[in-house]
């Protein structure tokens, strides 16, 4: 790749780890329209090569959360475990359909997400403590649907972990947001595979924005745990319009 390109990725790198930081999201949700509408990659393309950016960019960004908060180990290992079969197999989904059709999918699916963080923010009521008991009898429902969206969308896990880890377990959302991170990083692996078998995958883009982002990734978390949890989430819904409104202008 020409070093003009190179550089272009990895200042590419830099911003969308800033903001995969920020919302606990690892960046691709942001890269993979931005590849598909500037480098007029297919949605599996782009896809793929957003994996190689985020699997480090995920792991430096549950180690940060997990610096500042309380996350439970164990709990993330069962979300983990349980995403990453889904996400294999649903990624294997995702290299049989047509790019137009994934994108569309794509971005329909993150208009609903905004949609419903928002009304939940705008119309909050009491909350009560979940039962521990709940926690664990219905979490890996979370991973499995999460792997399900990450293998199918490459950023769909991390983009629907949080919201029902708020809603359902009662946890704050930068909690939350670092437990995403570590359920969808085993499935990052897996997706990859198999987008890189399929040819689906530029992988020195890919390693030029995973640089960029592995330096911003701090400094979008210590933004994060900044901002009060409902700003936080308000943020999100914009990010989530802004992306989707992206991926269908690709088309």
């Amino acid at each position: 790749m020409p070093l003009a390109a190179t550089v272009e990725m990895f200042c590419l790198g830099v911003a969308f780890g800033a903001f995969g930081g920020l919302f606990g999201v690892g960046g691709g949700i942001i890269a993979i329209p931005m590849l598909v509408l500037l480098f007029d990659m297919t949605e599996q393309a782009a896809q793929g090569t957003a994996l190689v950016m985020m699997l480090p960019t995920v792991l430096l960004g549950f180690w940060k959360y997990q610096r500042r908060n309380s996350i439970d180990l164990r709990m993330a290992a069962l979300l983990a475990a349980t995403a990453v079969v889904t996400t294999y197999f649903a990624a294997r989904t995702a290299n049989t359909l047509s790019s137009s059709a994934l994108r569309a999918a794509f971005g329909g699916f993150l208009v609903l997400v905004s949609l419903y963080l928002a009304w939940k923010v705008l119309h909050r009521t009491e909350s009560h403590e979940p039962h521990w008991k709940l926690r664990w009898t219905w979490s890996w429902l979370v991973g499995v649907t999460g792997g399900l969206l990450s293998g199918l969308f490459g950023v769909g896990g991390a983009t629907i972990a949080p919201p029902a880890l708020t809603t359902f377990f009662g946890m704050s959302q930068t909690a939350a947001q670092g437990l995403a991170l570590a359920m969808i990083a085993p499935g990052i692996v897996a997706a990859l595979a198999v987008y890189a078998r399929a040819g689906a995958v530029h992988w020195s883009s890919g390693l030029a924005m995973a640089v960029g982002s592995l330096i911003a990734v701090p400094l979008g978390v210590a933004a994060a745990h900044k901002l009060k949890g409902e700003r936080l989430r308000l943020l999100f819904c914009g990010f989530l319009i802004f992306s989707a409104t992206m991926i269908i202008a690709g088309r």
